[in-house]
């Protein structure tokens, strides 16, 4: 059954053109990125793929991602002078493109962003009207849209514990969406990515970082 389309889909979101794909997809592709970093990068090495090297510059797709990348909102008019925000906000960047990467989406950006001593990869798809998904996180599967509430966790391959997880969120009355897996290879390391209906608790999200087999729980609110 084919998914349906909303209003937004069709109309897209309140944003600065010149064009949704190019320009509000890529700030939220940006904007889910720094979430998962845990805020505005001190590095970013970003490269286009496909369509999106051909036009990224003409399209105003390079003030989009970096503008994404100081949490600037799809709407925000400083969307146009990011570039040079940026340079005075001393955020580092460097443009790459790969003109013919026959497995990405056609509209694929790579983010590869440091801050501190923590360093993100994420590779996101922008689909039309604003939408997009982040199809990978640290090299894992992720697949999420970021139009929900979503959780990746990151944990050891113990048996029952995506059972344990689900369990834990629906006593947080959080309703599951979606929910995905990837993992590295038998008993390695797994990255659960969920997206629900509502957010999680401050003691719930605590409770599951606490867990021993549990690395890392990162919680990426709705993206605007």
């Amino acid at each position: 059954m084919p998914e349906k389309s909303s209003v937004f889909d069709m109309i897209g979101p309140i944003m600065i053109g010149p064009s949704s794909s190019h320009t509000a997809g890529v700030v939220r592709i940006a904007r889910a990125a720094i979430t998962i970093l845990g805020g505005i990068p001190e590095t970013a090495e970003i490269t286009f793929y496909n369509s999106f090297a051909r036009t990224y510059e003409g399209h105003g797709s390079d003030r989009a991602i970096i503008a994404g990348l100081l949490d600037f909102k799809t709407d925000d008019k400083r969307i146009k002078e990011s570039l040079d925000i940026a340079k005075k906000e001393g955020l580092k960047y460097t443009f790459k493109s790969v003109g013919n990467a026959s497995t990405f989406h056609p509209n694929s950006i790579k983010l590869k962003l440091k801050r501190g001593d923590r360093s993100v990869e994420v590779l996101g798809e922008s689909k039309g009207g604003g939408m997009i998904n982040i199809a990978e996180v640290n090299g894992f599967k992720a697949d999420f849209t970021a139009s929900s509430h979503t959780m990746i966790i990151y944990a050891d391959d113990v048996k029952g514990s995506i059972a344990f997880i689900a369990n834990v969120l629906a006593n947080d009355q959080c309703n599951i969406a979606t929910m995905s897996v990837s993992r590295k290879g038998k008993n390695d390391l797994a990255c659960l990515v969920i997206e629900m209906d509502s957010g999680v608790r401050d003691v719930t999200f605590t409770y599951l970082n606490s867990l021993n087999w549990v690395k890392e729980v990162i919680y990426i609110p709705e993206i605007g």
